[in-house]
């Protein structure tokens, strides 16, 4: 069934199916690439709400976002962590146009931080297995020696 957006979303990130789908997709993540993405989403939200004039510099854009930080709700995924919950706060806090257009990009990062783990994890394999090769040719070697 095709997931429907609309404005009566239950959660504010889902009124924008690029962005609900990169936290869906962000959320699924281990938590070293939640990390990663959450730190380029502050420099990425720094930069286009000063770009913008949103905010004049960055203590502008910190005070709003400590505002939203001490609310008492910690039970949300990513009220797990600091800076996560401090990246989602302040992509909570821009203007809906500048949402959209981080969205797009976190997309994009959450997609290529995905593919070079998905590459680690193929040259982990290919590590594994040469690892496996060494020890079996060591193994051959060693009882050719005894015999």
């Amino acid at each position: 069934m095709k997931e429907e957006f609309t404005t009566s979303a239950r959660r504010w990130y889902d009124k924008d199916p690029v962005l609900s789908s990169a936290m869906k997709t962000l959320e699924e993540s281990d938590d070293d690439t939640q990390i990663k993405i959450a730190l380029n989403l502050i420099k990425i939200i720094t930069e286009h709400n000063i770009e913008d004039s949103q905010y004049e510099d960055v203590t502008d854009i910190i005070s709003q976002t400590e505002v939203d930080l001490q609310d008492s709700r910690q039970n949300r995924w990513y009220d797990l962590d600091g800076t996560l919950r401090t990246a989602i706060s302040m992509l909570q806090n821009c203007p809906d146009s500048t949402r959209h257009e981080i969205a797009v990009e976190m997309a994009k990062m959450v997609v290529e931080e995905m593919k070079k783990n998905e590459a680690d994890d193929v040259d982990s394999d290919i590590s594994d297995s040469i690892d496996d090769e060494i020890e079996q040719l060591d193994e051959s070697l060693r009882k050719k020696i005894e015999e």
